[in-house]
């Protein structure tokens, strides 16, 4: 999605960190020196969105440089660039799916595919419902267990078509899905179970 299409049209005139935040700030700031406050500025971002029902407006990003004492072009360039950072209103739900290679090769289409018909939506969309918004992003990080989602803030993976519905049949339904693996993989393990460390080997001896 081009960065004009990401900016909401509709602006709040008027941004403000809650007293709970404005602590937070400060022990956020406590980290760094006080001649580099600028390196606060994803931490503060993060607050203010998780502040702001998950997406930065205009005055919440002025309002960050003005805490870090950087120029609002450089806090709109750090916003604008990681997709992390929503730059106009999101669903209750912001999935975000690895499109990269790994998943790719793993099966990320048909997840891909699911989304599309459980809730007519393709990346940059939100549902008609307004709950869900999809957003197709590079790696993830979770390569070992591809294909896979994240919903704020929880992975979902070794996902295919009909965990995919499942998932969001319980999205749908209030409920809050077990995060991980939906193949029941412990951690990173072969798909087969483990291969090592069974009980018995050190009899092999």
């Amino acid at each position: 999605m081009s960065i004009a299409r990401r900016i909401a049209d509709d602006q709040p005139t008027h941004f403000a960190f809650s007293a709970e935040n404005k602590q937070k700030i400060k022990v956020i700031l406590a980290k760094y020196p006080k001649s580099h406050k600028s390196s606060a500025v994803l931490p503060l971002l993060d607050l203010a969105q998780r502040q702001h029902d998950n997406w930065l407006p205009t005055k919440a990003i002025e309002e960050v440089a003005k805490i870090c004492e950087m120029p609002e072009m450089r806090v709109f360039e750090v916003a604008s660039f990681y997709t992390m950072f929503n730059l106009r209103p999101v669903g209750k739900y912001f999935i975000q799916a690895c499109g990269t290679t790994p998943c790719w090769l793993r099966g990320s289409d048909a997840v891909m595919q699911c989304i599309k018909d459980k809730l007519n939506i393709t990346s940059g969309e939100t549902s008609a419902c307004g709950n869900f918004t999809l957003l197709e992003v590079e790696c993830l990080g979770a390569c070992v267990n591809a294909p896979m989602v994240q919903i704020n803030d929880d992975y979902y993976e070794d996902l295919d078509y009909n965990s995919m519905a499942k998932l969001i049949n319980q999205l749908q339904q209030g409920e809050t899905p077990q995060s991980g693996s939906m193949a029941g993989r412990q951690g990173s393990e072969p798909a087969s179970g483990a291969t090592s460390l069974k009980q018995g080997d050190s009899d092999a001896s």
